[in-house]
């Protein structure tokens, strides 16, 4: 992947992650008023995506410091 690629997927990763963040505080808050085992497993699954997430945004943001220097 070429320089624009990156900075194209990384604003795209960002964006997914704030999608699911999202999602995440929602599932927090109906958690904490009532707290049932499909939601505590959709929260380990949101949970899940928003780590690897962040994984893919810092790899990319490594390549991109890599290009910087």
């Amino acid at each position: 992947m070429d320089e624009a690629e990156l900075r194209t997927k990384l604003a795209e990763l960002r964006e997914e992650e704030r999608a699911v963040s999202a999602q995440r505080v929602k599932l927090h808050e109906r958690l904490a008023s009532f707290a049932n085992a499909v939601a505590e497993e959709r929260e380990r699954e949101l949970s899940a995506k928003r780590r690897e997430l962040h994984a893919e945004i810092d790899r990319i943001r490594g390549l991109l410091g890599e290009l910087d220097a």
